[in-house]
């Protein structure tokens, strides 16, 4: 006859019980694990802001060779209706003031007898002296990307190194610590030790194999 166990109102199983003196055991161990994630924690909240410049301007400046990362091309028209007469000083000052172009040019020249170039910094008006017709080529800068560029290569003032030096101490804390902030078999000595391996690797094979610098 087979025997039923009635388990004692109020007991815990071995594997109950088991579980948080693990816990204490590990929080005994490792006293500064907490204070490690915590730390973790509020480096990461520091570094998302330069986290996103530096990840959206390293993605545009890799890919040079395809596109623009700082400025995008734009062509439009217009039309002044009525020819344009007087020396070339003195038509280039009429087109900017009808146009709102407060910007001095760096050039002024006849490209043809009713032909005139204005050629700013980042655009270029070509006037057709007899129709009054002006053509524009010039440059827009792309939004915000310019500037996450612009600060990505350091081309500011000196004193943006301190915070690009910064940045990287952040980044290689946040990198070390994540390593140490979980123990047991999901920590640094057992699935994480198969990530880090593979992480390292990627530098490491690529350079192998592509045939260095």
């Amino acid at each position: 006859m087979a025997t039923t166990i009635t388990p004692t109102p109020g007991a815990k199983s071995d594997t109950a019980s088991s579980a948080p003196s693990r816990g204490r055991d590990a929080r005994r161990r490792f006293p500064w694990r907490p204070w490690l994630r915590a730390l973790h924690r509020d480096a990461g909240y520091l570094a998302v802001g330069l986290t996103l410049v530096y990840a959206s301007s390293g993605i545009a400046v890799n890919h040079i060779a395809d596109w623009d990362p700082n400025f995008q091309n734009y062509g439009t028209s217009y039309e002044l209706g009525a020819p344009l007469s007087g020396d070339d000083d003195a038509i280039a000052q009429t087109v900017m003031r009808k146009l709102g172009i407060h910007e001095k040019p760096t050039e002024v020249y006849r490209r043809a007898p009713d032909e005139l170039d204005v050629i700013f910094e980042h655009r270029s008006l070509f006037v057709a002296t007899t129709t009054g017709h002006i053509g524009e080529e010039g440059q827009k800068a792309r939004f915000l990307l310019r500037v996450a560029n612009w600060l990505h290569l350091n081309r500011g003032k000196k004193a943006w190194k301190y915070a690009a030096d910064s940045y990287a101490l952040f980044l290689t804390f946040l990198a070390l610590s994540g390593m140490f902030m979980i123990a047991g078999k999901k920590g640094l000595f057992g699935r994480g030790a198969v990530f880090v391996g593979i992480g390292i690797a990627i530098p490491v094979l690529y350079v192998m194999l592509s045939g260095g610098p």
